[in-house]
Protein backbone atom coordinates (compact mmCIF):
# COMPACT_ATOMS: atom_id res chain seq x y z
CA UNK A 1 0.00 0.00 0.00
CA UNK A 2 1.09 3.22 -0.59
CA UNK A 3 2.12 5.91 2.28
CA UNK A 4 -0.33 8.74 1.65
CA UNK A 5 2.31 11.55 1.65
CA UNK A 6 4.64 9.96 -0.71
CA UNK A 7 4.84 10.68 -4.04
CA UNK A 8 3.73 7.62 -6.64
CA UNK A 9 5.63 8.49 -9.29
CA UNK A 10 4.52 6.60 -12.75
CA UNK A 11 7.60 6.33 -15.26
CA UNK A 12 5.59 4.33 -17.94
CA UNK A 13 2.30 4.07 -19.20
CA UNK A 14 2.32 0.39 -18.83
CA UNK A 15 2.97 0.91 -14.98
CA UNK A 16 -0.08 3.46 -14.84
CA UNK A 17 -2.33 0.47 -16.37
CA UNK A 18 -0.71 -1.77 -13.96
CA UNK A 19 -1.65 0.79 -10.92
CA UNK A 20 -5.20 1.10 -12.41
CA UNK A 21 -5.59 -2.68 -12.72
CA UNK A 22 -6.22 -2.47 -16.58
CA UNK A 23 -4.65 -4.17 -19.23
CA UNK A 24 -1.28 -3.64 -20.96
CA UNK A 25 -2.11 -1.01 -23.58
CA UNK A 26 -1.59 -2.04 -26.99
CA UNK A 27 0.60 0.67 -27.53
CA UNK A 28 3.29 0.92 -24.86
CA UNK A 29 3.63 5.12 -25.69
CA UNK A 30 -0.43 5.96 -25.49
CA UNK A 31 -3.79 4.70 -24.09
CA UNK A 32 -7.03 5.79 -23.89
CA UNK A 33 -9.12 5.39 -20.54
CA UNK A 34 -12.60 5.11 -20.20
CA UNK A 35 -13.81 5.74 -16.96
CA UNK A 36 -17.41 3.71 -17.45
CA UNK A 37 -15.69 1.03 -17.42
CA UNK A 38 -12.67 1.03 -15.53
CA UNK A 39 -12.93 1.30 -11.35
CA UNK A 40 -10.68 4.08 -10.37
CA UNK A 41 -10.94 3.11 -6.19
CA UNK A 42 -7.85 1.46 -6.36
CA UNK A 43 -5.68 4.68 -6.84
CA UNK A 44 -5.84 5.86 -2.55
CA UNK A 45 -8.02 8.83 -2.51
CA UNK A 46 -5.79 11.57 -2.48
CA UNK A 47 -2.93 10.14 -3.26
CA UNK A 48 -0.31 12.10 -4.81
CA UNK A 49 1.18 11.22 -8.05
CA UNK A 50 2.94 12.41 -10.72
CA UNK A 51 3.67 11.03 -14.42
CA UNK A 52 6.34 11.16 -17.07
CA UNK A 53 3.65 11.85 -19.96
CA UNK A 54 1.01 13.94 -21.15
CA UNK A 55 -2.95 13.82 -20.04
CA UNK A 56 -6.01 14.86 -22.01
CA UNK A 57 -9.19 14.00 -19.37
CA UNK A 58 -12.31 14.55 -21.34
CA UNK A 59 -15.24 14.54 -18.82
CA UNK A 60 -19.10 14.61 -20.29
CA UNK A 61 -20.41 16.15 -16.96
CA UNK A 62 -19.18 17.75 -14.10
CA UNK A 63 -20.91 16.74 -10.88
CA UNK A 64 -21.36 18.91 -7.92
CA UNK A 65 -19.00 22.46 -8.21
CA UNK A 66 -15.72 22.70 -9.04
CA UNK A 67 -13.25 25.48 -7.19
CA UNK A 68 -12.56 27.86 -9.83
CA UNK A 69 -9.99 30.62 -9.38
CA UNK A 70 -11.43 32.55 -6.63
CA UNK A 71 -15.29 31.23 -6.50
CA UNK A 72 -16.52 28.15 -7.28
CA UNK A 73 -19.01 26.98 -9.77
CA UNK A 74 -21.57 25.14 -10.88
CA UNK A 75 -20.72 23.28 -13.95
CA UNK A 76 -23.48 20.79 -15.59
CA UNK A 77 -21.81 20.82 -18.74
CA UNK A 78 -18.61 18.61 -19.07
CA UNK A 79 -15.43 19.92 -19.87
CA UNK A 80 -11.73 19.23 -20.76
CA UNK A 81 -8.59 19.34 -18.39
CA UNK A 82 -4.96 19.09 -19.13
CA UNK A 83 -1.35 17.92 -17.28
CA UNK A 84 2.01 18.00 -18.76
CA UNK A 85 4.79 15.28 -17.75
CA UNK A 86 5.91 16.11 -13.82
CA UNK A 87 3.01 17.77 -12.52
CA UNK A 88 1.74 16.42 -9.19
CA UNK A 89 -2.07 15.51 -8.94
CA UNK A 90 -4.04 13.83 -6.06
CA UNK A 91 -6.06 10.94 -6.93
CA UNK A 92 -9.54 12.36 -6.72
CA UNK A 93 -11.11 12.00 -3.07
CA UNK A 94 -14.44 11.19 -4.55
CA UNK A 95 -14.63 8.30 -7.20
CA UNK A 96 -18.13 8.40 -7.21
CA UNK A 97 -19.64 9.67 -10.77
CA UNK A 98 -16.11 9.95 -11.94
CA UNK A 99 -16.75 9.09 -15.77
CA UNK A 100 -16.14 10.25 -19.16
CA UNK A 101 -11.48 9.52 -20.84
CA UNK A 102 -8.70 10.00 -19.82
CA UNK A 103 -5.62 9.72 -23.25
CA UNK A 104 -2.33 9.38 -21.75
CA UNK A 105 0.81 9.90 -24.13
CA UNK A 106 4.30 9.37 -23.33
CA UNK A 107 6.53 13.19 -25.01
CA UNK A 108 8.08 9.76 -27.38
CA UNK A 109 5.05 9.47 -29.44
CA UNK A 110 5.13 12.62 -30.52
CA UNK A 111 8.73 12.87 -30.58
CA UNK A 112 9.62 12.85 -34.10
CA UNK A 113 6.90 15.06 -35.23
CA UNK A 114 6.38 19.00 -35.49
CA UNK A 115 3.90 18.29 -32.86
CA UNK A 116 7.07 17.40 -30.26
CA UNK A 117 7.84 20.82 -30.61
CA UNK A 118 4.95 22.70 -31.09
CA UNK A 119 2.81 21.18 -27.95
CA UNK A 120 4.78 23.86 -25.71
CA UNK A 121 2.88 26.37 -27.34
CA UNK A 122 -0.37 24.74 -26.29
CA UNK A 123 -0.54 26.93 -23.02
CA UNK A 124 -2.99 24.86 -21.28
CA UNK A 125 -1.04 22.19 -20.30
CA UNK A 126 0.46 24.81 -18.07
CA UNK A 127 -2.86 25.64 -16.16
CA UNK A 128 -3.74 24.30 -13.20
CA UNK A 129 -6.56 21.36 -12.89
CA UNK A 130 -9.53 24.37 -12.01
CA UNK A 131 -8.73 26.23 -15.24
CA UNK A 132 -10.42 23.39 -16.72
CA UNK A 133 -11.89 23.63 -20.11
CA UNK A 134 -15.81 24.03 -19.97
CA UNK A 135 -17.47 22.75 -23.55
CA UNK A 136 -21.25 23.45 -24.46
CA UNK A 137 -22.92 20.67 -25.74
CA UNK A 138 -21.81 21.57 -29.36
CA UNK A 139 -18.03 21.45 -28.33
CA UNK A 140 -18.57 18.97 -26.37
CA UNK A 141 -19.82 16.36 -29.45
CA UNK A 142 -17.17 17.82 -31.41
CA UNK A 143 -14.72 16.57 -28.60
CA UNK A 144 -16.70 13.06 -28.35
CA UNK A 145 -15.61 12.67 -31.59
CA UNK A 146 -12.30 13.13 -31.66
CA UNK A 147 -12.28 10.72 -28.39
CA UNK A 148 -14.05 8.05 -30.31
CA UNK A 149 -11.77 8.41 -33.48
CA UNK A 150 -8.81 7.99 -31.36
CA UNK A 151 -9.88 5.25 -29.29
CA UNK A 152 -11.22 3.41 -32.43
CA UNK A 153 -7.25 3.59 -34.23
CA UNK A 154 -5.93 2.31 -30.87
CA UNK A 155 -8.12 -0.63 -30.45
CA UNK A 156 -7.89 -1.50 -34.55
CA UNK A 157 -4.32 -3.65 -35.21
CA UNK A 158 -1.97 -1.34 -34.98
CA UNK A 159 0.12 -0.81 -38.27
CA UNK A 160 3.07 1.82 -39.59
CA UNK A 161 -0.11 4.57 -40.22
CA UNK A 162 -1.21 4.24 -36.97
CA UNK A 163 0.72 6.39 -35.15
CA UNK A 164 0.80 9.05 -37.67
CA UNK A 165 -3.17 9.22 -37.93
CA UNK A 166 -2.91 9.23 -34.04
CA UNK A 167 -0.49 12.49 -33.65
CA UNK A 168 -2.82 13.85 -36.83
CA UNK A 169 -5.90 13.38 -34.30
CA UNK A 170 -4.33 15.00 -31.27
CA UNK A 171 -2.91 17.92 -33.11
CA UNK A 172 -7.14 18.75 -33.94
CA UNK A 173 -7.92 17.70 -30.43
CA UNK A 174 -5.50 20.63 -29.17
CA UNK A 175 -6.40 23.25 -31.95
CA UNK A 176 -10.01 22.51 -31.21
CA UNK A 177 -9.42 23.28 -27.56
CA UNK A 178 -7.14 26.11 -28.46
CA UNK A 179 -9.93 27.45 -30.47
CA UNK A 180 -13.13 26.41 -27.38
CA UNK A 181 -10.44 28.09 -24.30
CA UNK A 182 -10.74 31.54 -26.60
CA UNK A 183 -14.06 31.16 -26.53
CA UNK A 184 -14.15 30.55 -22.94
CA UNK A 185 -12.22 34.01 -21.91
CA UNK A 186 -14.68 35.40 -24.24
CA UNK A 187 -18.06 34.52 -22.97
CA UNK A 188 -16.60 34.13 -19.37
CA UNK A 189 -16.23 37.77 -19.75
CA UNK A 190 -17.77 39.37 -16.47
CA UNK A 191 -15.85 36.53 -14.31
CA UNK A 192 -12.57 37.56 -16.38
CA UNK A 193 -13.30 41.35 -15.86
CA UNK A 194 -13.25 40.72 -12.28
CA UNK A 195 -9.99 39.38 -12.08
CA UNK A 196 -8.68 42.35 -14.16
CA UNK A 197 -10.19 44.81 -11.62
CA UNK A 198 -8.93 42.62 -8.48
CA UNK A 199 -5.33 42.76 -10.83
CA UNK A 200 -5.52 46.88 -10.89
CA UNK A 201 -6.32 46.90 -7.16
CA UNK A 202 -3.53 44.91 -6.57
CA UNK A 203 -0.72 46.74 -8.77
CA UNK A 204 -2.51 50.20 -7.15
CA UNK A 205 -1.77 48.56 -3.21
CA UNK A 206 1.38 47.46 -4.63
CA UNK A 207 3.03 50.65 -5.13
CA UNK A 208 0.80 52.80 -2.73
CA UNK A 209 1.97 50.82 -0.12
CA UNK A 210 5.59 51.01 -0.83
CA UNK A 211 5.83 47.33 -2.15
CA UNK A 212 8.43 48.32 -4.64
CA UNK A 213 11.08 50.35 -3.05
CA UNK A 214 11.52 46.65 -0.38
CA UNK A 215 10.70 44.06 -3.12
CA UNK A 216 11.01 45.41 -6.60
CA UNK A 217 9.00 45.78 -9.59
CA UNK A 218 6.21 43.30 -9.15
CA UNK A 219 6.66 40.02 -10.73
CA UNK A 220 4.15 37.31 -13.26
CA UNK A 221 4.53 34.81 -10.26
CA UNK A 222 3.78 37.48 -7.71
CA UNK A 223 0.71 38.36 -9.68
CA UNK A 224 -0.57 35.01 -10.07
CA UNK A 225 0.24 33.51 -7.06
CA UNK A 226 -2.27 36.56 -5.36
CA UNK A 227 -4.77 36.00 -7.59
CA UNK A 228 -4.45 31.96 -7.43
CA UNK A 229 -4.36 31.61 -11.53
CA UNK A 230 -1.61 29.44 -13.06
CA UNK A 231 0.73 32.37 -14.69
CA UNK A 232 -0.07 30.59 -18.47
CA UNK A 233 -3.48 31.02 -17.60
CA UNK A 234 -3.37 34.76 -16.48
CA UNK A 235 -1.02 35.74 -19.79
CA UNK A 236 -3.62 34.03 -22.01
CA UNK A 237 -6.46 35.20 -20.67
CA UNK A 238 -5.19 39.02 -20.42
CA UNK A 239 -3.72 38.58 -23.67
CA UNK A 240 -7.65 37.38 -25.19
CA UNK A 241 -8.97 40.18 -23.43
CA UNK A 242 -6.68 43.17 -23.57
CA UNK A 243 -4.21 42.16 -26.16
CA UNK A 244 -1.18 41.69 -23.74
CA UNK A 245 0.36 39.11 -21.76
CA UNK A 246 0.81 39.46 -17.63
CA UNK A 247 4.00 41.27 -18.27
CA UNK A 248 3.06 43.72 -20.63
CA UNK A 249 0.10 44.75 -18.63
CA UNK A 250 2.26 45.24 -15.27
CA UNK A 251 4.90 47.38 -17.53
CA UNK A 252 1.99 49.54 -18.29
CA UNK A 253 0.24 49.62 -15.06
CA UNK A 254 4.38 50.95 -13.48
CA UNK A 255 3.96 53.26 -16.85
CA UNK A 256 0.59 54.80 -15.90
CA UNK A 257 1.77 55.05 -11.86
CA UNK A 258 5.09 56.96 -12.82
CA UNK A 259 2.97 59.42 -15.39
CA UNK A 260 0.95 60.04 -12.43
CA UNK A 261 4.10 60.78 -10.24
CA UNK A 262 6.02 62.56 -12.51
CA UNK A 263 2.64 65.08 -13.53
CA UNK A 264 1.94 65.77 -9.65
CA UNK A 265 4.86 65.29 -7.36
CA UNK A 266 8.07 66.93 -7.20
CA UNK A 267 10.17 63.68 -6.48
CA UNK A 268 13.04 63.25 -8.70
CA UNK A 269 13.06 60.70 -11.09
CA UNK A 270 15.72 58.56 -9.61
CA UNK A 271 13.15 58.67 -6.64
CA UNK A 272 10.29 57.71 -8.41
CA UNK A 273 12.09 55.23 -10.27
CA UNK A 274 12.97 53.26 -6.78
CA UNK A 275 9.24 53.69 -5.30
CA UNK A 276 8.28 52.06 -8.25
CA UNK A 277 10.83 49.09 -7.88
CA UNK A 278 13.91 49.82 -10.42
CA UNK A 279 17.19 49.20 -8.73
CA UNK A 280 18.48 51.37 -11.42
CA UNK A 281 16.82 54.90 -12.70
CA UNK A 282 18.28 54.23 -15.82
CA UNK A 283 16.30 50.54 -16.23
CA UNK A 284 13.11 53.14 -15.07
CA UNK A 285 14.01 56.20 -18.32
CA UNK A 286 14.64 52.96 -21.09
CA UNK A 287 11.05 51.49 -19.89
CA UNK A 288 9.57 54.85 -20.04
CA UNK A 289 10.85 55.88 -23.51
CA UNK A 290 10.24 52.35 -25.03
CA UNK A 291 6.42 53.01 -23.82
CA UNK A 292 5.79 56.90 -24.19
CA UNK A 293 8.43 58.15 -26.51
CA UNK A 294 9.66 60.30 -24.34
CA UNK A 295 12.06 60.77 -21.60
CA UNK A 296 10.70 61.08 -17.79
CA UNK A 297 12.10 64.47 -17.91
CA UNK A 298 10.71 65.50 -21.20
CA UNK A 299 7.31 63.91 -19.79
CA UNK A 300 7.60 65.81 -16.67
CA UNK A 301 8.23 69.14 -18.72
CA UNK A 302 5.34 68.57 -21.09
CA UNK A 303 3.35 69.93 -17.62
CA UNK A 304 4.97 72.76 -16.65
Amino acid sequence: MHNHSEILHIESISQLMHELHLPTPLHPLIALVNYNDAPVEMLRKGQKITIDFYKISFRPNFRGQTKYGQGYYDFKEGGLAFLKPKQVVFSPEDTQGYEGFALYFHPDFIRNYPLGNSINQYGFFSYSVSEALFLSTKEKEVIANLFTSIGNELGNNIDQFSQDIVVSQLELLLNYSNRFYNRQFLTRKPFNNDIINTLDQLLNNYFENGNGLKNGVPSVQYISTQLQLSQRYLSDMLRSLTGLNTQQYIQNAIIEKAKEKLSTTTFSISEIAYELGFEHPQSFSKLFKAKTQLSPLAFRQSFN
